[in-house]
């Protein structure tokens, strides 16, 4: 039977997470967990290399912290002719896991505090439209930090000694490593070594990470900040999400719920499983944020950006209008021009008297003639014509009264014509000595 498959990339394990179908008595989501351990720069290949290898998968997820992180995902599925997968945010996976095994229906806004090995990654993120408001990097804490913490203190105890090879380091990091995740269940731990024995109590494990997981939760509440949208919980993700020290600070410096899933180190594999959509297999149950963006809008990282005006075509409609404008422009310019020449030659008055004098003719409307009672009818519905010529009366004809138009003036002397058939104009008689020399 066909599965789905999500995957998480982190800074040198590759964790996949497979949905369980068949068995109505687990829960709603449970899933078969790998974690891969691999060299960091290899991470991209390792996860194409899974997803090759795990059998019948109809659809995978993957999901990435960069745009560097994503582009080397895609060449290496490229390499491997891998195309049923996507890849989508890591905060946006961390949501979609909220949503399915939390209540977030009064939360609009969510802060993810993701502690991994190599750095803290605090992401805040609109949990209706999983549009990512904020995304910083911290390198200031992280889990190999906290691990060297312990080890530095195990030495200065006296009961480890410090080792001779960074084979010996290595060991004695994993050790402490140990301890520290037993303690999120544990008030004490006391795990034997190479090098001695390392031991620790819940109480001093608190009081040695007390100032960078305040320095840490002071982080966040600035992000948060920067970010500009109010938070209403934060989710803990991530190995260091174990340590209980890590919800208490949060809360009290920030002031809202923070929620710890169960298993944090694996929340961004199991949330990308529920996110993986093969068209045609039977998957894992729908979570209540796909319920929830049934009827909404699709989220800002899945849709195409909106788009933008060509201002190429603005320009040449602009330059359209301009033009037209400046056509009606000219025309009514030489409107007033020829008035102006018009009412200079003296036609105006005439074309005013003429057209407030103008002759009136009646047009006769001839009516047709109604049948009689007794001529036979070829229709019964008189036509449209019919009925105009029915209902209106002819006016009574009139006739205008004809009048004369008065001869013109005979040429003068100082009479000139300048356009034929246009009254002439008469030019003034100057004075002598006016112009010199006539």
């Amino acid at each position: 039977m066909s599965s789905v498959l999500g995957v998480s990339v982190g800074a040198g394990t590759v964790r996949l997470a497979r949905p369980v179908h068949g068995d109505p008595m687990q829960p709603p989501y449970s899933f078969e967990l790998q974690s891969v351990s691999v060299p960091e720069a290899e991470v991209e290949e390792a996860a194409a290399a899974a997803i090759t290898s795990t059998p019948d998968v109809a659809a995978s997820t993957i999901t990435f912290r960069t745009e560097g992180q994503a582009r080397g995902l895609r060449a290496a599925m490229a390499r491997r002719q891998v195309t049923n997968y996507q890849l989508v945010p890591e905060a946006v996976a961390a949501v979609h896991f909220a949503h399915a095994t939390a209540d977030l229906r009064e939360v609009t806004a969510l802060a993810v505090y993701d502690l991994g090995a190599t750095g803290l990654t605090v992401s805040v993120i609109n949990t209706r439209t999983c549009d990512v408001y904020q995304t910083e990097r911290m390198s200031d804490i992280s889990g190999d930090y906290l691990d060297s913490l312990i080890r530095e203190q195990q030495i200065a105890s006296g009961r480890i000694a410090h080792p001779a090879d960074p084979a010996g380091l290595a060991a004695l990091d994993a050790h402490c490593r140990a301890a520290k995740e037993q303690l999120s269940s544990n008030n004490a731990v006391a795990l034997p070594s190479e090098q001695g024995l390392v031991l620790l109590t819940r109480e001093n494990f608190e009081a040695l990470m007390m100032l960078a997981i305040e320095s840490s939760a002071r982080m966040t509440r600035d992000a948060i900040i920067r970010s500009q949208h109010p938070v209403q919980a934060v989710l803990v993700i991530g190995g260091g999400g174990r340590i209980p020290l890590i919800a208490r600070v949060l809360e009290r410096t920030i002031g809202v719920g923070v929620i710890v899933p169960t298993e944090p180190e694996t929340v961004l594999a199991r949330g990308a499983a529920l996110l993986a959509r093969p068209a045609n297999v039977a998957i894992a149950p729908a979570s209540p944020l796909t319920e929830q963006f049934a009827d909404t809008e699709t989220p800002a990282w899945l849709t195409a950006p909106a788009r933008r005006p060509n201002p190429l075509r603005t320009l040449v409609d602009r330059t359209h209008s301009r033009r037209e404008i400046s056509a009606a422009t000219a025309a009514v310019s030489s409107l007033v021009v020829l008035s102006a020449i018009g009412l200079g030659l003296g036609f105006g008055p005439e074309v005013m008297e003429r057209g407030s004098t103008s002759d009136t003719q009646a047009v006769p409307v001839t009516t047709a003639p109604r049948p009689s009672d007794h001529s036979p009818t070829t229709s019964l519905t008189p036509t449209t014509t019919e009925m105009q010529h029915e209902t209106a009366a002819a006016p009574p004809a009139t006739t205008a009264p004809t009048t004369t138009a008065p001869a013109p003036p005979a040429p003068g002397p100082n009479t000139i014509t300048v356009v034929p058939g246009l009254p002439p104009v008469i030019l003034p008689t100057l004075p002598p000595g006016v112009l010199p020399g006539l």
